[in-house]
């Protein structure tokens, strides 16, 4: 039986860190709802989302759903915290 602690690798801690830092970024340039948005980011928006999807249909990861409301913030904050999530143990 593992605790929570032990769960939170150094590797996670970055992944929610670069989360933090790109949501942060986002709010402080106001560029939150995806406003100031360039097609290339659009379509790496639209790649993570598929990608997204895939993986929580293979892998049950349903708590990978959360990177959809983060995509409003863009893709610093929302790529960050997929791989956050994705890289916990599931059960």
């Amino acid at each position: 039986m593992s605790s929570r602690r032990s769960d939170l690798t150094p590797l996670r801690l970055v992944w929610l860190a670069l989360a933090a830092v790109g949501a942060g970024t986002a709010l402080w340039q106001g560029e939150g709802l995806w406003q100031g948005v360039s097609g290339t980011e659009i379509v790496a928006q639209i790649s993570l989302g598929i990608w997204c999807m895939v993986e929580t249909m293979v892998r049950r990861n349903w708590l990978a759903l959360l990177t959809f409301p983060a995509l409003a913030l863009g893709i610093g904050c929302a790529l960050p915290l997929y791989l956050f999530i994705r890289s916990r143990r599931i059960t």
